[in-house]
């Protein structure tokens, strides 16, 4: 297949010693620049939501079952697209067991994981210096955006202890686009995007998500291929697109999707455990991929199907099926196979 537009809500048939701005060098980002690996694989997950007593599945099982996954299929790194939980500081233990996991580990800053705590603090249990950052690994440029900003009165104020709620708007202020255009135009190697919100919906995604793509056209028009794959969270839902030669990704949820219509469709008991799970379409399992890539441009995602929770869909709690992108709820990520020359 060629990096021809297309769109789908279907399934469809050496490295530099530094991480920048963000976590300090581990040693398992130390990768020779004598022979770069021509193939990378990494395991993506998004969404956890990890909230004991709030959210579902709110054991440590559930993310391990990520990690196994993980570690069965040799994978470089683990990453995840946000919404890790939503008191980091609280829940230090849980982060900082994922943290130190025998596989390296990477943060992407959500939303929500600015909730229970100041952004300070939550760089500081992610160890991440600042929320955009990136390291480079096996041939490859991994960037992570943050666009958890909301813009007042001309100032764009990043997201912290829940001040975003009443305004809820997306950016990526002026500064990091200079430093995300720097960051892919001087990269020797192709590079993958990383964010919580989508830059390629339209609607509900980060505000200025044109601006962010004309980044990504240029350094292809200027280097063929540059930037191949982004990948977000946020939305729980499944979703591939290929917009300008660039492959979308809309990476769905490990857990649940979130319905604004409280309901009663699960057992009492089920309800008493988890004060949210009235606001949830619940997962069977902790769904995530596997992608593995290579300089070739062949993009390989190994998706994950699951099922929904005894069978209680969106429409069953008197919600919409569909959300403003016509995406419905699945309890799945697709996998796909392909090359972008």
């Amino acid at each position: 297949m060629t990096r021809r537009d297309f769109l789908s809500t279907g399934a469809l048939l050496g490295a530099s010693l530094s991480v920048l701005p963000g976590r300090a060098l581990a040693k398992d980002d130390v990768v020779s620049t004598t022979a770069a690996a021509s193939e990378v694989r990494f395991s993506a997950f998004a969404d956890i939501h990890y909230y004991p007593r709030v959210f579902p599945h709110d054991s440590r099982e559930w993310l391990e079952r990520i990690l196994d996954r993980a570690t069965r299929e040799k994978v470089d790194f683990v990453i995840h697209a946000g919404d890790f939980t939503h008191k980091p500081k609280e829940f230090s233990d849980y982060v900082n067991w994922y943290n130190d996991y025998s596989l390296p580990t990477y943060h992407c800053i959500g939303n929500h994981d600015d909730d229970g705590n100041s952004h300070d603090v939550t760089l500081e249990c992610y160890r991440l210096q600042c929320g955009h950052y990136f390291f480079d690994r096996k041939g490859f440029r991994f960037i992570v955006a943050d666009p958890n900003y909301f813009l007042q009165d001309g100032i764009y104020t990043h997201y912290s202890a829940s001040n975003y709620y009443k305004i809820g708007t997306s950016y990526v202020p002026p500064e990091q686009l200079e430093w995300l255009k720097d960051a892919i135009g001087n990269s020797p190697y192709p590079c993958v995007i990383f964010s919580h919100q989508s830059f390629e919906r339209e609607i509900g995604g980060c505000k200025n998500y044109a601006e962010v793509r004309k980044i990504f056209n240029d350094a292809n028009a200027a280097h063929p291929g540059r930037v191949r794959l982004v990948i977000n969270g946020h939305h729980h839902r499944d979703n591939l697109r290929l917009i300008d030669g660039v492959l979308y990704f809309d990476l769905n949820s490990a857990n649940y999707e979130w319905v604004a219509k409280a309901h009663d469709k699960y057992p009492p008991d089920v309800l008493a455990r988890h004060s949210l799970a009235k606001n949830t379409v619940m997962y069977n399992d902790p769904i995530n991929a596997i992608i593995t890539m290579n300089s070739d441009g062949r993009i390989k995602i190994d998706g994950m199907e699951s099922s929904l929770f005894m069978g209680i869909t969106r429409e069953m709690t008197g919600n919409p099926r569909y959300d403003a992108h016509g995406r419905e709820t699945t309890a799945r990520v697709q996998s796909l196979d392909i090359t972008l020359n």
